[in-house]
């Protein structure tokens, strides 16, 4: 009998395959605290200086879940690797150009900014009000410096 057993215990062993079980005592206990009013939990911290008793003591065994293999539908249309290939080289036309696009504006903020360092009004005596004009023009250049580099960095991850 006791071989029955133990082959049976094998075989659900296999039968569960890599996904490992874990078995775990589940507790609960019943305690009184001082002033004499009963509470039932399964947490061990919560039984620390109370009058506890065991209610209930098992074990449970836990086996995570497998999850089923992704299938496609039938009739789902499927990506060739030429098809893969052709949508690389789109993506990699479109970031091109749009960097060629980014640069050309980056050149004209750098000019329009060059253009307002050298204009001198009669007003700005101030130089704080000589920076608060070429602000915009400052922020313009800054932005488009920071979207070539991130269009540059798409186009090296692009060729990983």
């Amino acid at each position: 009998m006791q071989r029955i057993g133990a082959l049976l215990v094998l075989a659900l062993g296999f039968a569960v395959g890599p996904a490992r079980a874990q078995t775990q005592v589940e507790t609960i206990w019943s305690c009184k605290d001082a002033s004499g009013r009963t509470h039932v939990t399964n947490l061990k911290e919560d039984t620390v200086g109370k009058d506890c008793r065991i209610v209930q003591q098992q074990r449970v065994t836990v086996v995570p879940a497998t999850k089923p293999a992704a299938r496609s539908p039938a009739g789902f249309p499927k990506e060739s690797a030429s098809d893969r290939a052709a949508s690389k080289v789109k993506q990699r036309e479109t970031l091109e150009r749009e960097l060629r696009q980014e640069q050309a504006m980056l050149a004209d903020a750098r000019r329009k900014l060059s253009e307002q360092e050298a204009v001198r009004s009669g007003d700005e005596k101030n130089y704080a009000r000589v920076l608060e004009r070429l602000r915009p023009y400052k922020d313009a250049v800054e932005v488009h410096e920071k979207n070539v580099e991130a269009l540059r960095r798409e186009l090296g991850n692009l060729s990983r």
